[in-house]
């Protein structure tokens, strides 16, 4: 878990994700659409993993993914996941990511012992849920799922980008 501070947390994410260029599989998802286009080859987690757009309603949500289907092999190949503005999520979609991991190679530990970076500032958006209380969207808060003990949370402190960069200007607005 990689919780940012401003200016970096992208940059930092598509440097990770140049594994691709060992040909190795890294599957690139974001909470919204939008922060998925910042990615390269980025999609939204709910349309790569197959997730429900009603997490709220779903007692055990999961992805509809077959172990046959293409999603399924890329899956079992994966080396690295990284999910983007995590802090947007229900803490359902991060069990449903466990439980479609754990279906596809047929084990039962948590999160399948994959590589799995989730980055998001919780100082933001909290999972937004139609026809909610505010108890709600606090419940659904991705630090309450179950599975959030098994995560390592690190902290960004510096910007790679403006370090990388070398230039006075950009440190001034990051």
């Amino acid at each position: 878990m990689l919780q940012e501070e401003p200016g970096g947390e992208t940059f930092l994410i598509r440097m990770i994700l140049a594994v691709r260029v060992k040909k190795d599989i890294a599957l690139a998802l974001a909470s919204s659409g939008i922060a998925a286009t910042l990615l390269p080859g980025g999609r939204t987690a709910h349309s790569a993993m197959k997730l429900p757009l009603n997490m709220q309603i779903i007692e055990t949500p999961t992805g509809n993914i077959s172990r046959a289907s293409g999603m399924g092999k890329e899956l079992r190949a994966c080396k690295l996941i990284v999910w983007d503005e995590c802090s947007m999520a229900h803490k359902y979609a991060l069990d449903a990511l466990d439980r479609s991991l754990q279906d596809l190679p047929g084990t039962a530990q948590p999160i399948r012992n994959a590589l799995i970076l989730f980055a998001g500032d919780f100082r933001q958006t909290l999972p937004v849920i139609s026809r909610s209380t505010t108890a709600d969207e606090i419940n659904a808060f991705l630090k309450y799922s179950t599975l959030w003990r098994h995560l390592l949370t690190l902290q960004l402190m510096t910007s790679m980008r403006v370090q990388l960069q070398n230039d006075e200007s950009t440190e001034v607005f990051s």
